[in-house]
């Protein structure tokens, strides 16, 4: 962050030149960013006495003490460095804009015989990506597709010329099933391989038109040189093709390269619908939900938010098409009023009304343990409300009486009957991490074998290590990546996700932190006091042990009848006799009632 410049109390002269102004409050922190077409004009109108703010802006402008500016050469610049702003110091009077990962995508590769993947993480050096697309289940069909009509391989293996020369590999399963052609071993060219990349390549950019006409081609050529079988492959990846494009198209197939949004809004939040367009067929489409900050008008929320989405994209040549007019660079919006981009519009608008009143239907009022969850939900990028949380912890002292415990906390409260203690059974010595291991094992495989539900999201008290500890024990029971999971380090709280090297810091005073805190925290009494009363007993049960005449069948009917040592030392001669025995019992009684005296 800029260190502040120029206080508000003394005359700065601002230049009449596009830019981006900062208002910092008296801690010296940045509390909003804003972009303008002049620097003088705008900044000068927070602090005229006769401009009729609202009462959010006077709240912003009672907290401003000193600012910051930057010159740039255009509208455009400012908008982009605002955008860049917002995310990185997230200014609590301005729109809050994330970078979203939690949409997937598909990539292409950079290797020899390029693989196609889905992944949530976006690093262009990798390859190069496509999407984010709004679902699992849309990427999944485009992926589907790609795989009917070509043989892309699977494997991760390898095959630089070197290795494939050598005979280093052996042709795989994929092979013999058809679904690969065995680049591995040198059985399919390279070129050839290229040239089914380059297909699907158009297919991930929305080209199907092309696509069909390569399989007309070589099907008509196949034909004309009586390879009949052949011929027939090709019409079956024409049908596929054709299935596939009846599903997808819902307007003119001659409509392409079109954005389309729509924004819905209430007193607090605006909901933007974004559909992008390629011949006809929506390739990726989103809603997403804002808070507003300064009561900011509707092309004002607009610009901001469709800039983060198309800032990527060519400017100079985009169409958009939305139910208000707003202005991105030289590209201004339009709204249509009749004929297939009216239904555009019309369709992108009912996806924004039906998030809001889904929005609406999720978060009952004065239910204020939903709203909590639904923070929980944003800050951890979650797919589902976190109304089930399970949280494992260990507990041992030098390696001594190894113990573990589950909590479970149901819509954010804990429910008690529900937690678990854990005697560690397959480890020996301090190993916390073969000990998460276990207890996250034993207590899915049972809830799988019982059929009952799993957790929207499970919690480990540890960092990087137990975490991947226990995302190993959900491999080994085929159901990682079908439940969220997260690690909470101790030292300075911070949240860490699996196969994810950076961990995510959540403010101090988030309910989100304050929630994973608490059910930490109870996970660990829960373990601690286990522990403490194994040890106990332990020692207790040794010192039954060094009386004499008593013997291990003896205390083990003794701790059955009063389940713990302080009860036994608690009990009357009379209930310890009708347990053991009137001979044995004398010897307990007298044998703690010495200890008293002594």
């Amino acid at each position: 962050m800029d260190t502040p410049g120029y206080d508000i109390t003394q005359k700065t002269i601002l230049p009449d030149s596009a830019g981006v102004y900062k208002f910092f409050n008296k801690d010296h922190k940045l509390i909003y960013v804003g972009k303008a077409k002049s620097l003088k004009k705008r900044v000068y109108s927070y602090f005229n006495k006769s401009a009729s703010h609202n009462r959010k802006t006077n709240k912003l402008v009672s907290e401003i003490t000193t600012f910051d500016f930057t010159v740039v050469n255009s509208e455009f610049d400012a908008l982009l460095l605002e955008n860049n702003l917002i995310k990185e110091n997230q200014p609590k009077y301005n729109i809050l804009l994330k970078d979203d990962k939690t949409f997937p995508y598909i990539c292409i590769l950079n290797e020899r015989f390029p693989r196609i993947i889905s992944t949530r993480k976006l690093n262009k050096s990798d390859g190069e990506y496509f999407g984010p697309y709004s679902s699992v289940v849309a990427m999944k069909t485009v992926l589907e597709l790609i795989r009917k009509l070509y043989t892309i391989r699977t494997c991760n293996l390898n095959l630089s010329e070197k290795k494939v020369r050598n005979n280093q590999y052996k042709v795989c399963l994929e092979y013999h099933l058809g679904n690969c052609q065995g680049p591995c071993e040198g059985l399919q060219t390279e070129a050839s391989y290229n040239e089914d990349i380059e297909s699907a390549r158009h297919i991930l950019k929305g080209n199907i038109s092309e696509v069909k006409n390569h399989f007309k081609n070589r099907m008509n050529m196949a034909a004309s040189q009586m390879k009949f079988e052949q011929a027939q492959k090709f019409k079956d990846k024409l049908d596929v093709l054709y299935k596939f494009q009846s599903k997808s198209i819902v307007v003119n197939p001659k409509l392409t390269d079109l954005n389309v949004f729509s924004l819905v809004t209430d007193k607090n939040y605006a909901i933007i619908n974004h559909f992008y367009l390629t011949n006809g067929s929506i390739t990726n489409a989103h809603t997403l939900e804002v808070k507003k900050a300064l009561d900011e008008t509707d092309s004002e929320i607009m610009e901001t938010v469709a800039f983060d989405i198309l800032k990527n994209q060519l400017f100079d040549s985009m169409e958009i098409l939305s139910n208000i007019l707003f202005k991105i660079g030289d590209n201004q919006s339009v709204v249509p009023k009749i004929g297939d981009k009216d239904k555009l519009v019309k369709l992108s608008l009912r996806n924004a009304l039906q998030f809001k009143k889904n929005k609406i239907l999720k978060k009952p009022i004065h239910d204020k343990s939903v709203l909590i969850l639904d923070k929980v939900q944003k800050d951890l990028h979650l797919t589902t409300l976190p109304k089930h949380i399970e949280c494992f912890d260990n507990s041992n002292i030098q390696g001594t009486n190894p113990v573990a415990s589950m909590v479970c906390f149901i819509n954010g409260k804990p429910a008690k009957t529900k937690y678990r203690h854990y005697n560690i059974k397959t480890v020996i010595g301090p190993d916390d991490f073969s000990s998460m291991f276990e207890i996250v094992s034993r207590r899915y495989s049972r809830l799988i074998k019982e059929k009952q539900p799993l957790p929207n999201l499970i919690v480990i008290d540890g960092g990087k290590g137990q975490l991947s500890s226990a995302c190993d024990a959900l491999k080994s029971l085929n159901i990682y990546g079908q439940i969220p999971i997260i690690g909470i380090a101790k030292r300075l709280e911070e949240i860490y996700f699996p196969e994810d090297t950076l961990p995510l810091h959540i403010s101090k005073k988030s309910t989100t932190l304050m929630l994973l805190q608490r059910i930490r925290d109870e996970a660990h009494r829960f373990a601690i006091t286990f522990h403490r009363n194994k040890r106990s007993n332990a020692s207790l049960t040794s010192e039954l042990e060094s009386i004499e005449g008593i013997g291990p069948k003896t205390i083990t009917t003794l701790l059955q009848q009063f389940k713990s040592i302080r009860k036994i030392t608690e009990a009357s001669l009379e209930e310890i006799q009708s347990t053991i025995g009137d001979s044995k019992g004398l010897k307990i009684a007298e044998h703690f009632k010495i200890k008293k005296e002594a």
